[in-house]
């Protein structure tokens, strides 16, 4: 993936594609542990695609870009969920459905949709990514043992 990276730095608009390509489901995971509505995360998803391929020759080590991208995804997100706390009418809020994923995850997914956020992220990334405490605090920004505590 570093050759990627480097190549995509380098202005090859067809690496930045594929990096893209490798992240998406990670960039979809996350950014749906924090919204709930489609439109919002195919807005932030898009958002962050673009700060990604604008910012990226500002990147420091290219072994850290899925960190990096997901660490823009989260930030995204939570200006999504700011403007949202002050825009939200009672009437506007729907009813939810069942998701794209199938039953298979659906526990998973009720599970944690049902505990504070702060939480929400870090499991999702744990359980359904892989990252290890270190690689969320990082992402995070956060003390590794509040991310173990947590």
């Amino acid at each position: 993936m570093e050759d990627l990276v480097e190549r995509a730095k380098a202005g090859d608009s067809e690496s930045f594609v594929s990096l893209i390509e490798k992240c998406k489901q990670s960039m979809y995971k996350v950014a749906r542990s924090y919204l709930n509505q489609e439109e919002d995360i195919a807005d932030v998803l898009q958002e962050s695609i673009l700060k990604c391929y604008v910012s990226l020759p500002q990147l420091r080590e290219n072994q850290y870009f899925k960190t990096w991208l997901i660490r823009i995804v989260i930030n995204e997100c939570k200006k999504v969920l700011v403007n949202k706390r002050k825009n939200t009418n009672i009437e506007d809020i729907p009813e939810r459905g069942i998701w794209e994923y199938g039953y298979d995850n659906l526990e998973f997914h009720d599970l944690l949709d049902s505990i504070d956020e702060k939480y929400r992220t870090i499991l999702l990334l744990y359980y359904g990514e892989g990252y290890n405490a270190r690689e969320i605090a990082q992402i995070m920004g956060l003390n590794a043992v509040t991310v173990r505590s947590r």
